[in-house]
């Protein structure tokens, strides 16, 4: 069951939708939220940072789990969290990250340390409760898939600034441009820092590591 939907998400859009993607995702994402980070005298994390961050991103959401069940932001961050907005019918892109993510948090285990990798669909007409519990069970057994009405889901995405555009079809195998941070959240400090693509899962969980211990 697990093997067919890793199949299938690498499956679903041809070899050119997949340049597409490639083109608009990534433009999206290079260099996006660069402009939107600025400096703290008095950032407590600040040696933990690759680079100077606000702390006006992240905020209250209210989105619906695999069970159908409707959680808020304080329901799911629990403890340290990786947060992640993407599509479960994403060619390449989100399953990479995704599960770079999920070693990531594998290795801050064999550290001794607990930390939630959470995925939120930017695809909520396509993405049911099911089809984000199944897919983020794929990944991690840990993982949290949260998905919900588009208003929702909206109301999340500006939380974290996010970005995110569903290309024209004339079919179900629509692409969505999307940002592909992973963000950093702690339960007392909210969001802390973000990831780019290029991060190992190892380089991850050194950072992951330095924000927990300087919050302790």
């Amino acid at each position: 069951m697990k093997e067919d939907i890793v199949v299938k998400t690498f499956t679903r859009v041809a070899t050119t939708a997949v340049a597409l993607l490639l083109g608009g995702t990534f433009a999206a994402s290079a260099g996006w939220l660069d402009g939107l980070f600025g400096g703290n005298a008095e950032d407590a994390f600040a040696q933990c940072r690759q680079g100077a961050v606000a702390g006006d991103i992240g905020g209250p959401f209210e989105l619906v789990n695999a069970q159908g069940e409707t959680v808020t932001d304080t329901d799911v961050i629990t403890e340290p969290t990786l947060l992640y907005f993407g599509y479960t019918f994403c060619p390449d892109v989100c399953p990479f990250d995704v599960a770079r993510n999920a070693e990531a948090i594998d290795i801050l285990e064999q550290r001794g340390m607990s930390a939630t990798p959470v995925f939120v669909s930017i695809d909520p007409e396509r993405d049911t409760p099911e089809v984000v519990g199944d897919f983020a069970d794929t990944f991690h057994d840990k993982m949290i898939g949260l998905t919900g009405s588009k208003e929702q889901v909206d109301v999340a995405s500006k939380a974290y600034r996010t970005y995110y555009r569903a290309q024209e079809a004339e079919d179900e195998y629509y692409l969505v441009d999307h940002s592909t941070f992973t963000y950093l959240v702690l339960p007392e400090a909210g969001f802390v820092d973000y990831f780019r693509r290029e991060v190992t899962p190892e380089q991850m969980a050194d950072r992951v590591g330095c924000f927990v211990d300087a919050a302790s």
